[in-house]
């Protein structure tokens, strides 16, 4: 396999693991503390006070800061400060390295050591044809999707490594994953989706109430204590199946009290309003400068609406032949 870039993050210690500095038991997640304001402050000022540049990479290092923010220069320095004002994006997090990850370890892709066997992973059944039926039972699910879940999900077994979206990704795990997914994966591993399932389909609310947002939080902790246990089992050679993205599915409930429903603050807005400035380039041969004029000349209108109320269009429009039945529905 390739070399391994990004440390693993897992808790439980691999049986007979004896590495030096590496002498502890099992981690408890309620003993490690999540970063603040003051600890970014006081680790910065040790950083920028470094004497030499040897001392400044070892700072570095310890610190994961590599130089000021330029965010510390916003006046007043209300809010949540650094780095409590960087939210998590949701959005690549469900919808792209989640499915990147338990896809590949259920087709048999993942990276595998030397010592280890492929054949010994029962949870690896999405292969030859049954990764191909599977492909077109996701395909043909789009008749009975509404038209109003824009992309439906492509064949995976066909199209997965050719620009597959990360919509499609998510219809296809979070929307018709726990039906398709059922009689295929083993039972015990199924049931074990079905809570990560759980949890992400409330936290892509936009209004969540706090007992289903408590719900969720242990749905989601539950599933990755279950993972380690389910698919890294304490092997130090499956040790890189518990990838980072998987520790951040323990801070997701946690940043909803702090910075509010998640999907508020994903990075699917400001996809959606790059592909539309893309749609408005009108010349191609100075295309980022006709594109500044373009977001320039939204701000302005926006701001406009903003000052003058009475300038944007109705938000009550229903599309044409469209009936209001009553009681927030529109057939």
């Amino acid at each position: 396999m390739g070399h391994i870039t990004i440390p693993p993050f897992s808790l439980l210690k691999p049986l007979n693991y004896h590495v030096s500095g590496c002498d502890h038991g099992d981690v408890d997640p309620s003993s490690i503390s999540s970063g603040s304001t003051h600890n970014y402050r006081e680790n910065l000022r040790d950083l920028v006070s470094s004497s030499s540049d040897s001392q400044y990479k070892k700072r570095r290092l310890d610190t994961g800061i590599s130089k000021p923010s330029i965010f510390l220069g916003l006046p007043g320095n209300h809010g949540l400060g650094v780095p409590g004002c960087f939210g998590l994006d949701i959005m690549h997090l469900v919808a792209l390295n989640i499915p990147d990850l338990i896809i590949n370890l259920w087709r048999g892709t993942f990276d595998c050591e030397k010592t280890d066997k492929i054949t010994d992973w029962d949870w690896a059944v999405l292969q030859g044809d049954r990764w191909k039926a599977h492909g077109k039972a996701v395909a043909a699910a789009t008749p009975y999707l509404p038209g109003s879940f824009d992309r439906p999900p492509r064949n995976p077994a066909e199209k997965i490594k050719s620009g597959y979206k990360a919509w499609e990704f998510l219809m296809y795990i979070f929307g018709l994953g726990p039906g398709l997914f059922y009689g295929v994966l083993p039972d015990r591993h199924w049931k074990h989706f079905c809570k990560l399932v759980f949890g992400i389909r409330i936290l892509c609310q936009h209004r969540i109430k706090t007992k289903c947002l408590c719900e969720a939080h242990k749905a989601l902790v539950d599933f990755c204590d279950q993972f380690e246990l389910l698919y890294y089992q304490r092997c130090v050679d499956r040790l890189h199946f518990v990838c980072p993205c998987l520790h951040t599915l323990r801070h997701l409930a946690s940043e909803v009290t702090q910075i509010g429903p998640l999907a508020c603050s994903s990075q699917w807005t400001l996809e959606r309003t790059i592909g539309n400035l893309g749609e408005e380039i009108r010349q191609p041969s100075n295309p980022f400068a006709n594109l500044s004029q373009c977001a320039i000349r939204r701000c302005q209108v926006n701001a406009l609406k903003v000052m003058i109320p009475d300038l944007g269009s109705s938000t009550n429009c229903l599309p044409r032949g469209a009936r209001d039945v009553g009681d927030g529905y529109v057939f």
